[in-house]
């Protein structure tokens, strides 16, 4: 089994991912709202889910730490761009604003490194306002990309643990044999989340 390494072929990743619809989550966390308001999209990819949240009038701030994401999602026909700002940054380095109302992780967060997710979660949770909502997935422990270095898994526990401060709205679990978009052998152990911050 090839050890996957920090250094991805997201050019491809992006090319294979193309055109595809806007992820269960951040559907129904936007459902969930009675208006909108200020969203930040963390690892917003070509922007498959920024795009919705800026149709459904919402201010983003979608960040990326590769640039061409944010050039293929600035590329998007029909964007809204005054309701957008972009931000080139890796989890590492990452500040938040304060007062967020959701917070978008699809898929993203497995790829911080584990010495810093605590702090980014810590940091996800602090920025969103009382009633605010993060919605995304992290990877489950028994993933086949588990003893790969430096993706995150977490087990059942640990995630309702992180999730202590949210109502959780949404937890669903998956897991299947399947492949990556790249076309690699994959066991997928994947927790789909929505949860509404409750008041500190």
């Amino acid at each position: 089994m090839t050890k996957l390494t920090r250094k991805r072929d997201w050019k491809a990743y992006y090319d294979n991912v193309a055109n595809r619809p806007p992820r269960k989550t951040i559907l129904t966390a936007l459902a969930a709202f009675k208006q909108p308001g200020i969203a930040i999209d963390l690892g917003c990819g070509d922007g498959r889910d920024t795009v919705v949240m800026l149709r459904h009038n919402w201010t983003v701030l979608a960040i990326d730490k590769e640039p061409d994401a944010i050039t293929r999602l600035l590329a998007r026909p029909h964007l809204n761009t005054q309701q957008l700002t972009t931000q080139i940054v890796s989890f590492e380095e990452l500040q938040l604003p304060e007062s967020v109302d959701l917070i978008n992780a699809s898929f993203s967060l497995p790829f911080c490194s584990p010495e810093a997710f605590p702090n980014l979660w810590y940091r996800i949770t602090n920025a969103l306002s009382t009633g605010g909502r993060f919605c995304g997935h992290l990877f489950g422990d028994r993933d086949s990309w588990c003893d790969r270095g430096f993706i995150n898994c977490f087990t059942r526990l640990q995630v309702e643990t992180f999730l202590k401060p949210y109502a959780i709205e949404l937890l669903e679990e998956e897991e299947h044999l399947g492949k990556t978009p790249l076309g690699e052998d994959r066991y997928w152990h994947i927790f789909h989340i929505v949860a509404k911050k409750k008041m500190n």
